[in-house]
């Protein structure tokens, strides 16, 4: 069965949403993410997004945005902001979906600047809601593509907080659950491992190597015991992909 990589993608950060989560989708590949998962293994997930939308299924029309009518059509609930993010303040918030243009061995997320805060390189758009998701979400996930100016030792600004500087710092600076679990990239698939929690390699994609995601990635990057290969997508989740990406414009 022929899949793209895009399409792998969606289909990996789908499968870490669990059954009767309740999941802020962030951006992009995440709302596609969100759909796969609902329409087949995890059937009773609730879906969050950050313009005031919650919905129980996947829209019925191809989203660009998260506020296109289509999302806003058939939901459980269309209010603002403030109540969305709400829910996660009060802990009620199981996973987190967020992108960012670097990441390094902790899982720390720079969306803000490249080159320095006094004279950068490039300013990025900053956060929006994804400080929020990092710090408060009992589970952040993250998907970018695999980089090695993107997966970096260390962030030069950190938008939205992974582990910080590993072991206990998180816990140190006041954030008492959550942090990252799981980085979905083209290459591959890092998780957080041991006491320092540093992102290890838990899979490499078909057609990829260790070596080669390794190459791609601005520190030393271990594997975890027992790393494998992705498991390719099946059959019921393409078909679920397809379904709410009509048109192919995300896959």
């Amino acid at each position: 069965m022929s899949f793209s990589t895009q399409e792998l993608m969606i289909v990996a950060a789908a499968r870490e949403i669990r059954d009767r989560e309740l999941v802020f989708v962030g951006m992009r590949l995440p709302i596609m993410a969100f759909g796969v998962a609902r329409l087949s293994h995890a059937p009773r997930a609730v879906g969050l997004f950050e313009c005031g939308v919650v919905r129980y299924a996947p829209a019925d029309g191809t989203l660009h945005t998260m506020a296109d009518p289509p999302n806003q059509l058939g939901a459980a609930w269309t209010t603002g902001t403030v109540q969305v993010m709400g829910l996660m303040q009060g802990g009620r918030v199981d996973a987190g979906f967020i992108g960012g243009a670097e990441i390094d061995r902790y899982g720390n997320l720079n969306t803000s600047y490249i080159g320095g805060i006094e004279r950068p390189k490039v300013k990025l758009p900053g956060s929006g809601g994804a400080a929020d998701i990092a710090a408060m979400a009992k589970r952040l996930l993250v998907i970018m593509n695999h980089e090695k100016h993107r997966f970096v030792e260390r962030v030069g600004f950190v938008t939205s907080p992974g582990w910080l500087a590993g072991g206990e710092a998180r816990r140190r600076a006041g954030l008492a659950q959550g942090g990252p679990a799981a980085v979905i990239t083209d290459r591959a698939v890092l998780r957080p491992h041991g006491p320092d929690h540093e992102l290890h390699l838990a899979s490499v994609h078909p057609g990829q190597t260790i070596d080669g995601v390794r190459a791609a990635t601005g520190w030393d990057l271990k594997c975890l015991p027992g790393a494998g290969e992705t498991p390719a997508p099946g059959e019921r989740e393409l078909a679920a992909l397809h379904t709410i990406d009509k048109d192919g414009f995300w896959r």
